[in-house]
């Protein structure tokens, strides 16, 4: 990897963990951050890791001694280079870190958009974004008052949610994750994403990961894989 990629993939990881961990703290689940990695002691929300790594090469008995080691438990790899089969994990999915330069998207967007700012809106954005799996409850309003994250919303014309994403700010770099759209996939969804943020962070390049079909869609709207992760499951 060379040093550019390698940055961003530090930035990226970086930027993942504040956002875990802002996740994390609307449930009561205070983790900590430390020189290799993010960590929380008590167990985290549903699809949140318990941990994610900050640096190439982090000592994974240290690592798994920061968690509550039990069934669903898991471990964000963000370097795709830790063995945790001893302490009980398995890998549950391998993706790819993608990057896009701070430039207005290529293909303009078909809906209106707003950051979402209230109780009421946030849970009709989340219901959107569940579209009936049941973990809605999973974002709550408590997330409003983190300033370093931005709830994007895609509206068609009589106002209803129908895409959408988070954006959590950091230092260098906006990250995007939870992206959906109702109707016609990512497609749909990346144009109004990456307007709303070109929008609110015009200097930022925006990072994030995906894989699949996803990260197929993402390269499409500009972005580039820019290095492995993996995440572990607790047997």
């Amino acid at each position: 990897m060379d040093t550019t990629k390698q940055s961003l993939v530090l930035a990226a990881a970086s930027n993942n963990a504040e956002w875990c961990a802002a996740m994390s703290r609307t449930h009561g689940s205070v983790g900590g951050f430390g020189p290799q990695a993010w960590a929380s002691p008590t167990r985290t929300p549903r699809y949140y890791p318990d941990a994610v790594t900050l640096v190439p090469g982090a000592d994974a008995t240290a690592l798994a001694a920061r968690i509550d080691i039990a069934p669903g438990a898991s471990v964000k790899d963000s370097f795709a280079d830790l063995d945790l089969t001893g302490a009980g994990f398995q890998v549950l999915f391998e993706a790819q870190w993608i990057h896009r330069p701070a430039i207005a998207p290529a293909t303009a967007p078909e809906l209106a958009w707003d950051v979402v700012t209230g109780p009421d809106a946030l849970r009709a954005w989340a219901h959107a974004w569940d579209d009936g799996d049941g973990s809605a409850d999973l974002f709550r309003p408590e997330l409003l008052d983190d300033p370093a994250t931005f709830v994007l919303a895609g509206r068609s014309a009589h106002g209803r949610v129908v895409a959408g994403a988070t954006a959590s700010r950091s230092g260098q770099v906006v990250g995007i994750s939870n992206v959906f759209a109702l109707d016609d996939g990512p497609d749909t969804a990346w144009p109004v994403v990456l307007e709303a943020v070109h929008s609110l962070f015009p200097l930022l390049p925006v990072v994030g990961y995906e894989h699949g079909e996803a990260l197929t869609a993402a390269v499409r709207h500009g972005f580039e894989p820019i290095g492995p992760l993996r995440v572990w499951l607790c047997a």
